[in-house]
């Protein structure tokens, strides 16, 4: 991988991260398509590790809501009567909605990293889980607001956040969903799903750095693959968040649908090749 690998992949994971789309799916792909083996583990460890930019790009968004969040869950554990409001809630709703990811990413980490790598996998997940976005759209009240989050609501968008270990769903499609099946509105959702992607994703690209940075790939282009996707994830964040404030996640389907078509094409006429 050189530099230019390294900036094109930046720019990808950056765009797709918080886009119902699915990054993985996209990066694989595009790795792909720059003639990597896909289901190398240095490659592996470098798609992980790079989303580590566009979680620090929501750090540093909802710097202010992280903040308060922080300060009320730690300051709860010794004062009661700060555990009556939203922001000590919120703390344990984020807590409780990680686990079943991080349970679920430790126990299938083989499967995660190796069978589930195949592009086969992401075409199939692209368009299977767009018709979820529909029902998601179509079936969801929308009538609940963030002042509405109850325990229920975290972990039921936990444990739909596990389905996205699959390349091609999207963790950020699957939460959001969720959040709309919940009866959530579109934006409630969303930041609920912005929250949950930062112990996730950020424990992930911990555990995956030592093999990142210990393999051919190098320090210096994954340094520069995961600048470039934080700063691309910071425009992302700010404009997704005025998009679902209007628009339905549907938006997103006949694109996800597409690409998984071309896709399956591609991998049928032997064109590309699923690892």
């Amino acid at each position: 991988m050189d530099l230019i690998d390294a900036i094109i992949l930046g720019i990808v994971e950056g765009l797709t991260e918080f886009l119902p789309v699915s990054s993985t799916g996209h990066l694989t792909i595009t790795e792909k398509l720059l003639g990597m083996s896909i289901d190398d583990p240095a490659v592996t460890a470098f798609t992980v590790v790079i989303q580590m930019g566009a979680i620090l790009a929501v750090i540093v968004y909802f710097r202010r809501d992280i903040w308060n969040i922080t300060r009320a869950w730690v300051s709860g554990i010794v004062k009661p009567e700060v555990r009556g409001t939203f922001d000590y809630r919120m703390g344990w709703y984020v807590i409780a909605g990680s686990v079943p990811i991080v349970v679920a990413g430790l126990l299938g980490e083989s499967l995660i990293t190796g069978a589930l790598r195949n592009l086969w996998w992401v075409a199939g997940a692209l368009i299977a889980w767009s018709v979820v976005m529909v029902l998601a759209e179509r079936v969801g009240r929308q009538q609940r607001t963030e002042q509405d989050l109850t325990l229920r609501d975290s972990v039921f968008i936990g444990v739909v956040q596990v389905v996205s270990l699959v390349p091609g769903v999207s963790r950020s499609a699957a939460t959001i969903s969720a959040g709309l099946f919940a009866g959530l509105d579109r934006v409630t959702a969303t930041r609920m799903s912005f929250f949950l992607s930062i112990p996730a994703l950020m424990g992930a690209g911990i555990k995956e750095l030592p093999d990142a940075l210990g393999g051919d790939i190098g320090v210096g282009t994954t340094l520069v693959a995961t600048v470039i996707s934080f700063l691309v994830a910071y425009a992302s964040v700010a404009w997704l968040l005025k998009f679902v404030a209007g628009h339905p996640i549907t938006w997103f389907v006949g694109y996800r649908v597409a690409v998984g078509a071309v896709l399956l094409v591609l991998l049928g006429t032997g064109v590309v090749s699923a690892t």
